[in-house]
């Protein structure tokens, strides 16, 4: 699931010598991260993560009303800079922290971070029983993802599009298609999204994104998307 578009702007690191103060001397770098759309409008309840390249320890941090926050990472590491959405964490960049020498320190580096969350994301781990608009157990994982996603964007509304395929008349799959949106957005509801910001609307069959001739293109047309409003 692709869900932003990214571009590294610039990163600034620097080490000082031994003027430093001894509380600077810890071997962990102070880092400020910004972050911004591509039109430098600022992202409140964006999570970076910083994953550490051998060990796989994630340190995290959201930005606030600023669009900042500050964070220290043990330094002598290479990081992989992933983003959270909802499902796995998109990848960034990199970033390789040099180990200091003696006497030298970390100063505080300014990391500033571009994204775009794309419009329409589908929910590609988010199932149901054959026919029904019952939630299998193996969507709730991607669904809490969702709703921690729609807590840090407070001001966030989105549109739950259910589609099917064309097995069946056109009329009881436009019917599952709402119901199983439905189902979806009373979900998201029991674990505290309000429902003022989700609008449910089942499309049936009738926007397939595959050849519904095949088994492959019947399942991609089954599908949950979740459409920023």
């Amino acid at each position: 699931m692709k869900a932003i578009q990214l571009l590294i702007l610039g990163l600034f690191f620097l080490t000082k010598l031994t003027h430093a103060q001894e509380s600077n001397i810890d071997g962990w770098a102070p880092i400020t991260v910004f972050v911004t759309d591509f039109d430098n409008v600022i992202h409140k309840g964006e999570q970076i993560l910083f994953v550490d390249s051998k060990t796989g320890k994630v340190f995290k941090g959201v930005s606030g009303t600023d669009g900042k926050f500050d964070i220290k990472i043990p330094g002598g590491v290479t990081y992989d800079i992933k983003i959270k959405s909802f499902g796995d964490a998109e990848d960034y960049n990199s970033l390789e922290i040099p180990t200091l020498e003696e006497g030298e320190y970390y100063s505080k580096m300014q990391l500033s971070i571009q994204i775009q969350q794309a419009k329409t994301v589908t929910l590609d781990n988010v199932h149901f029983a054959t026919g029904k608009a019952t939630l299998t157990n193996s969507s709730f994982k991607e669904l809490n993802e969702l709703v921690e996603f729609m807590k840090l964007k407070e001001e966030l509304k989105i549109e739950l599009a259910g589609h099917t395929d064309n097995v069946g008349n056109e009329e009881s799959n436009m019917n599952l298609s709402q119901q199983r949106a439905n189902a979806v957005k009373k979900y998201l509801i029991s674990k505290g999204v309000n429902g003022k910001r989700i609008l449910a609307k089942g499309y049936g069959e009738t926007s397939p994104v595959a050849n519904n001739s095949t088994p492959e293109g019947r399942q991609n047309n089954r599908r949950t998307e979740v459409r920023i409003l």
